[in-house]
């Protein structure tokens, strides 16, 4: 029996290399999923710090845009257009210099109405007749076929 166990029984330094194997092996995991995880949370914080970044931009373009059409609107504005084109000698036209010119096959329109048309089936239900009974009148028609039946 001693022979048999002799045979099977490891050495003891090869149970202290299996042992600090094993142990090697799990930390080299355990830094893997650890490199990974660090990988991964560095590209969202990267992403989230270029969404702010974006989101920043778009914010400063619209205000740019915001001021622009204001500058926009004030260039427009009666007051303004009238006092540019007094400084270039424009002046409002008189009844005598004003021409009007007939052209032939134009008929003239007729004023626009920006009224909404009237909906002649605005009167008309839209719900069907199944919906407008109530609970009493359909429960009461119901009891009614029962006792003809």
């Amino acid at each position: 029996m001693s022979i048999f166990k002799r045979t099977y029984q490891q050495a003891l330094w090869r149970t202290r290399r299996q042992t600090v194997g094993a142990f090697l092996a799990a930390l080299v995991g355990i830094s893997m999923v650890a490199a990974l995880y660090l990988s991964v949370t560095s590209r969202t914080t990267l992403a989230g710090r270029e969404i702010q970044s974006l989101e920043a931009k778009t914010s400063i373009n619209k205000q740019t845009n915001a001021d622009l059409k204001t500058q926009l609107a004030s260039l427009l504005s009666y007051r303004d257009t009238e006092q540019r084109s007094d400084n270039l000698g424009f002046r409002a036209a008189t009844p005598e210099e004003t021409h009007y010119i007939v052209v032939p096959g134009y008929s003239e329109q007729g004023p626009i109405d920006l009224a909404a048309k009237p909906d002649l089936n605005a009167n008309a239900s839209t719900i069907p007749a199944e919906y407008t009974q109530s609970l009493i009148e359909w429960f009461g028609q119901r009891m009614r076929r029962g006792r003809s039946r």
